[in-house]
């Protein structure tokens, strides 16, 4: 198979839909007989994902490497930020913590060229075993006041002569004056590397925008190569906490109403995927005490900021909701930093998380958690000790937390986690409720009668085929492949 050249999806600003473009192209040159591979010089996210090395990416590049059927590795996304507060965040370099910065230390004394030649590294690495390489741009590439900085975008595009796309948000509004404001903002060798244009998320018939297609080539002098329909049903996982906003649902009748506390740092989101595919299930998330209050489960997420979090559980009176529903017998459970919260008390002697010492937890579990430096990152298998349920996912974590009766045994012996009973039970292991054993457990709870019968994994397939479906309709694939030979 002859030897492409790189692709890059860049964009006009944020929550564009870079991520599931790229996705969607990894899965069709999958489909052409090519060996692709993902590749995000820098990734914000609270969402991340552990290799099969027990390093740390972000899960937007995990996703894109199952796309393509392939492990993810660290090359593929080798400087993680992940934000612990307004304009703070832990800085993942190769995989493994290397601090806390504000944005104006990493931005202005970060050495930017040191960098960006380890981030080339990681690129050249993934090269040489994986063709054709499809890049993710991050935010808008027009961000002048920090082009000198910039180690993902343009200068990506330009080192690495990627065939390179734009792409804009029509649903947002305004796409004429983002697309061609963002291309005029680029130096001429900027923009010659833009190849063309893809409009994305147009809703209603594409025939009507067929003028605005044409005005768009006047104006810019590049061909828009693609108009994409906004597609409601389609199932792609996405890292980006914009779509929490969109899940705010109401409480409906009828369902089983499963409430995720929102927390300010809520990190791996994903855990709740294949709850919201279950047709019996109505999944939101809620920071209101009232409404959480009302839910049949509640669950505590993952927090990068765990005694934050904490703090702000109490000031909102979620803790009040959160123990009377406890002590009504409800379900309740825990996801990393939410079974930390779950405890007698997490404590923080070095400074993990800032300049909170220690902080009481809710008091439902008898475990109390000690914050550490340094990260447990892995994939695993596990076996809940009590009933017969199985499957696998993954921890993230800082610090550790001793218990005398763990929910589950790991592939490799060791523990994890606390069960108190079937209704209430915590465990460091972000994708459990991917498992259909234990959703199924725990929605029996309510109605015991429930049957769980998704396959998470096929679903996921499914999604990846069909985005793929999507673009090639939608997308002048020879006019791809022209720019890529």
């Amino acid at each position: 198979m002859k030897k492409l050249r790189p692709i890059m999806f860049v964009g006009t600003g944020s929550d564009v839909g870079k991520s599931v473009i790229n996705t969607g192209f990894c899965r069709i040159f999958l489909q052409d007989g090519h060996s692709p591979a993902p590749f995000k010089a820098q990734n914000m996210s609270l969402n991340s994902y552990p290799t099969g090395d027990n390093l740390e990416i972000g899960r937007a590049q995990a996703v894109q490497a199952e796309a393509c059927r392939i492990d993810c590795t660290v090359e593929m996304n080798p400087v993680l930020l992940k934000p612990t507060g307004n304009s703070t965040s832990q800085v993942v370099l190769n995989g493994k913590p290397a601090g806390n910065k504000s944005a104006r230390e990493y931005f202005n004394e970060t050495d930017r060229n040191a960098l960006f030649t380890e981030v080339m590294r990681s690129f050249d690495r993934l090269a040489s075993r994986y063709n054709p390489i499809v890049i993710e741009g991050a935010g808008s590439i027009s961000e002048i006041n920090l082009r000198e900085k910039d180690i993902v975008n343009m200068r990506v595009a330009l080192h690495t002569h990627a065939a390179t796309f734009l792409v804009a948000d029509i649903d947002k509004g305004g796409v004429f004056a983002s697309v061609y404001g963002t291309l005029e903002l680029l130096p001429d060798g900027e923009r010659d590397a833009i190849k063309g244009i893809i409009i994305n998320k147009f809703r209603g018939d594409i025939a009507l925008f067929e003028e605005g297609k044409k005005i768009l080539e006047e104006l810019t002098g590049k061909p828009v190569v693609g108009i994409i329909p906004y597609c409601k049903g389609l199932f792609i996982e996405q890292e980006d906490g914009v779509v929490i906003e969109k899940k705010k649902t109401a409480l409906k009748a009828g369902k089983i109403n499963v409430g995720v506390v929102l927390l300010k740092h809520l990190s791996n989101f994903t855990d709740f995927n294949m709850l919201e595919l279950m047709p019996d299930v109505n999944l939101f998330y809620s920071d209101n005490a009232e409404t959480l209050s009302q839910a049949d489960i509640i669950i505590i997420p993952g927090s990068k900021n765990t005694l934050s979090d904490l703090k702000t559980l109490r000031e909102k009176g979620l803790d009040r909701a959160i123990l009377a529903h406890h002590r009504n017998g409800r379900p309740l459970y825990g996801i990393c930093g939410g079974y930390q919260m779950m405890g007698e008390e997490v404590r923080d002697p070095d400074g993990v998380e800032g300049d909170i010492a220690s902080l009481p937890g809710l008091g439902i579990l008898p475990v109390v958690t000690t914050l550490a430096d340094g990260k447990q990152t892995r994939q695993c298998r596990f076996s809940f000790i009590e009933g017969d349920i199985s499957g696998e996912g993954y921890e993230i974590h800082a610090g550790y937390t001793p218990s005398t009766r763990p929910l589950c045994r790991m592939e490799n012996g060791e523990t994890d986690g606390f069960f108190l009973n079937d209704n209430t039970w915590g465990t460091y292991i972000h994708g459990i409720f991917d498992n259909a054993s234990v959703i199924e457990q725990v929605l029996r709870q309510i109605d015991p009668a429930i049957s769980v019968t998704v396959d998470y994994k096929a679903r996921k397939e499914e999604g990846y085929d069909r985005l793929a479906d999507m673009i090639r309709e939608n997308v002048d694939m020879e006019y791809i492949y022209r720019c890529l030979r």
